[in-house]
């Protein structure tokens, strides 16, 4: 017979797991889709190029992927390692944005998805619990050594993409402005209306 204690954790792991995934389902559908009132692909690519993600357009697919397919995963509990990791990494991307505003999320702060990473990293780290894909199968993708390398990863993947983020934002200050195709008096010789 199971503890009772037993049987609420599992309960309680379940539900967060499920929870969890969910959320990243919907942010990630509101840039791969435009569902929930999302930008969509598009919307999403001028977003990531203004903020610095070059080229744009891979940057909001893979940001979309990271958050949808992730959290499917983590719905279903498959691949938790995986999941967990790919989950944690977007949100420690999107976070490192925030910093600058603080840390409370009604400022523009990186409280909710630093949690959100925090909390895909911990089902990374763990597993999924009984009631999951993983457990039926056997854990076939749900290795101790596929947690430790897949978290391992977590820290080196954010560097990178902050690091080709903030070259990317350096590079835009020391271009020099595009110049204007409009004429200029100088350009266009006597247009001053005072020279006959």
């Amino acid at each position: 017979m199971r503890h009772p204690g037993t049987t609420a954790a599992t309960t309680a792991t379940t539900l967060l797991r499920v929870a969890l995934g969910a959320v990243l389902v919907a942010h990630g559908s509101q840039k791969l889709f435009g569902a929930f009132g999302g930008g969509g692909i598009e919307g999403t690519a001028q977003g990531m190029h203004a903020m610095g993600f070059r080229p744009a357009r891979p940057h909001a697919v893979l940001a979309g992927l990271g958050e949808a397919g992730s959290g499917a995963a983590l719905v279903l509990g498959l691949g938790t390692p995986v999941a967990g990791a790919g989950a944690a990494t977007t949100m420690g991307t999107a976070a490192s944005i925030h910093v600058p505003n603080g840390f409370f999320n009604a400022d523009g702060g990186f409280e909710f998805p630093a949690f959100l990473g925090f909390a895909a990293s911990m089902f990374a780290l763990g597993g999924p619990g009984a009631v999951s894909l993983d457990h039926a199968t056997g854990h076939v993708f749900d290795r101790p050594w596929m947690r430790g390398l897949a978290l391992a990863a977590v820290p080196v993947a954010i560097a990178v993409q902050v690091t080709r983020r903030k070259r990317a934002l350096a590079a835009d200050q020391t271009e020099p402005p595009a110049e204007s195709t409009a004429e200029t008096p100088e350009a266009a010789g006597s247009s001053d209306p005072e020279e006959g």
